[in-house]
This record gives structure tokens, C-alpha cells and sequence, in this order.
């Protein structure tokens, strides 16, 4: 995700003209930064009523400097996966001379129950028995770091750096999606403060139109990062407000737009052909647009979020993930099992409610973290 950070965009690049509109149109308002327009208080309700809380930063945590101390963090957010998995895999070892198949019972079951799916935690199991039959591997102890090195070789599989998904010119699109209390809008307001401390001008684009209030927690997390919404009435068509949002990224030469769209179960097949309609409506005006498709995740969820993922990546074509409440589940070997059985990279995973929780996804801190490994990469 990094990636996304190193290429700067030119505001003086040429941009073309905007094509005709083929698809019935809307006009869309935009929501200027919070520092000149203050949105009327029919626009905006009171932050109660906003369905997804907005999380305020922690001061303390926000000045706190240094590499050392950001993995330490990551470190302490993933205890509860630690403890189900590193913990117990430790205690499994603890006074065992040699590997037998009593060894390997157990801990086929710590695995599973770590959420790394019952394929991965085959592959892992097979390939420490081949090691053992070929006499590489004996004592149990050695057996945590061989796990550790297939877990981070799962994970490094499916990682690609995010500037291949960069345009050459003009701005760069991410369209954002995923079912319905994931935490997409939240997201995509931590996102937009790491474009803005980036020094990247980043256009919203509320692309919910269905939810009550979503397009008003859209312009509070523009008016917190000071950044102009594109929006229409609720219930208007979302493919409309994605294409006026085009115009308007063109026009005035954003770097980055972000576009929300509303959240829908996976298994409607209608609201994701409407999905389809977005994808391709943007493609119309900006080519290559969305040059991200980005999935945003529930972690605690398990392997229904491997289903959720493979259905968009049919709808969609699924670009990169974001996993949230990563802090919240004993189970985090789901991010190894999706890595491993979809291919497609991690570029944030949330790992606290505050607004810099939301961390660029690292292989290396990650699963040093995980296993209690106190370095960290440069």
C-alpha cells in the first residue's frame, strides 16, 4: 500500500474532455472543504445517529514516535489471536522430546480454530510431515518456527505492489466495497488522512444513496480530513453520482478519489450487479477507473469472510483487501487463508477503534508480531 504513496501526480497534466453522458444523470452536489462551507444541520445529523461511530484520535498514541513503538502496538492489538494460536501451539511444545501423530492431532485443531481454514492447515500439516519423514525436522520446537516461515510465505504469495494499479495520469480511483457493517465508510475516512499526510488531493464520492444516514457520515470524515464530497439526494442512482464524481476529479485535478458504495450481502445477486453498473459507469468516463477495487472485511467473521471475498472478486474483480477488528478476534489466521486461497493482496488491516488504527499492511511486522518476535522492519 505504500506504493500508493511514492507517485506523485501533476495537476498540470493534460486531462480530456469529458465524454457525453449515455446513462440518465443526476446533478450532483459537491461539499466544499469544511474550512470555507459548514454543512447545514438538515445536511448533516447529529453524529448519534450516524450507524457506524466515528472514532476520535488518541493523543496520547498519535504522538507517540517511532518504529519500535508502532510494531509494539501491532504487537499488543493482536494478543487475542496470539493467544489462540502462538500461546497454545507454545504450550502444545512445552516438554515434548519428538513428533507424533498425537502432536500433530492437536495441533491440526489449534490451527483450525485459529480460523486458518481446513485447506491451509492441511498444506501446513503435510508439509511438516514430509520434513519429518525426511528427517529435516524433530524436535517440536523447531516445528513453530517452520509454521512461522509457511504462514509469511502464504501471505507474501499474494502481495503486489500497489503502484502497478496506479494510472499514468490523472486521478486515482479506488472504489470501495463489502456487505454491510464492515466499517467501509470508516475506512475509507482513515484512508483519506493517509492521502492528506501523504500531501495528495483526495475527492469522496457517497456512492451509498440506500442507507439512512450514509451519506451523512461521508461529510463528516470529509469535513474531519478536509476534503470535498461528491453526494447526491438519498435514493438517487449511485451510478450517477459516480460519474458526475469523474467530471468533477477531472476537472479540478484530484490526485485521489475515494467512492463508497452501499453495503450488500454477497449473495444478492441484483445489488451486485448494481456494483457491476458503478464499475463500469466510471470506466465509461476515466479509463481504467476504478484502478482499485478495494474489499473491506470483517475479520471476526471468519471464513464467511473468504466467501464474501470470492463472490466479489466474481462480480467485481477484487483489486485488494482491507481487514478490520483485527484486534478484536482470536482468530487473525484468517489473514494467511485468504492470502492463501484468493491471491490477492492485504493493503490495511484495523486494528483499534482510533483513527490512525488502521495500518498499511506489512508481511514481515505482521507475522513477527503474531509469533512474539520483537523486531521489526525498517
Amino acid at each position: 500500500m505504500l506504493g500508493w504513496f511514492k507517485k506523485k501526480f501533476s495537476k498540470d497534466e493534460d486531462t480530456s474532455a469529458p465524454q457525453t453522458n449515455t446513462e440518465p444523470q443526476q446533478t450532483a452536489e459537491i461539499t466544499q472543504d469544511a474550512s470555507t462551507t459548514s454543512p447545514s444541520p438538515e445536511a448533516v445529523p447529529k453524529q448519534q445517529e450516524v450507524s457506524e461511530p466515528i472514532p476520535q484520535p488518541d493523543e496520547t498514541e498519535e504522538q507517540s514516535s517511532g518504529i519500535g513503538s508502532m510494531f509494539q502496538r501491532l504487537s499488543t492489538r493482536l494478543n487475542k489471536t496470539k493467544e489462540s494460536l502462538v500461546y497454545r501451539m507454545d504450550a502444545l511444545f512445552l516438554g515434548k522430546k519428538e513428533i507424533d501423530a498425537d502432536l500433530f492431532d492437536e495441533l491440526e485443531e489449534i490451527l483450525i480454530t485459529a480460523d486458518l481454514g481446513i485447506s491451509t492447515t492441511m498444506e501446513l500439516l503435510d508439509d511438516a510431515r514430509k520434513r519429518v519423514k525426511r528427517g529435516a525436522l524433530s524436535d517440536p520446537k523447531e516445528l513453530k518456527a517452520i509454521l512461522k516461515e509457511k504462514l509469511h510465505s502464504f501471505i507474501m504469495a499474494s502481495d503486489k505492489p500497489a503502484e502497478l494499479v496506479m494510472p499514468e495520469s490523472g486521478p486515482f480511483v479506488i472504489m470501495v466495497v463489502g456487505v454491510n457493517g464492515v466499517g467501509k465508510t470508516t475506512t475509507i475516512g482513515k484512508i483519506t488522512k493517509k492521502f492528506k499526510q501523504a500531501g495528495q488531493s483526495v475527492l469522496l464520492v457517497a456512492g451509498d444513496t440506500f442507507r439512512a444516514a450514509a451519506v451523512a457520515q461521508l461529510k463528516i470524515w470529509g469535513e474531519r480530513n478536509d476534503v470535498s464530497v461528491v453526494h447526491q439526494q438519498e435514493g438517487a442512482d449511485p451510478s450517477a453520482v459516480a460519474f458526475d464524481a469523474m467530471d468533477v476529479a477531472v476537472a479540478e485535478g484530484y490526485d485521489v478519489v475515494i467512492v463508497d458504495t452501499a453495503g450488500r450481502l454477497h449473495t444478492q445477486v441484483n445489488l451486485m450487479e448494481e456494483l457491476k453498473k458503478i464499475k463500469r459507469v466510471m470506466g465509461k468516463r476515466l479509463n481504467n477507473a476504478p484502478h482499485e477495487i478495494l474489499l473491506v472485511l470483517d475479520a471476526t467473521t471468519g471464513q464467511n469472510a473468504v466467501s464474501q471475498a470470492k463472490l466479489f472478486n466474481e462480480a467485481v474483480g477484487i483489486t485488494g483487501l482491507a481487514l478490520t477488528k483485527l484486534d478484536g478476534t482470536a482468530k487473525g489466521g484468517i489473514v494467511a487463508c485468504i492470502s492463501r486461497e484468493l491471491a490477492i493482496p492485504i493493503r490495511f488491516i484495523g486494528i483499534g477503534e482510533q483513527i490512525d488504527d488502521l495500518r498499511d499492511f506489512d508481511a514481515d511486522d505482521f507475522i513477527n508480531a503474531l509469533f512474539g518476535d520483537e523486531t521489526y522492519t525498517q
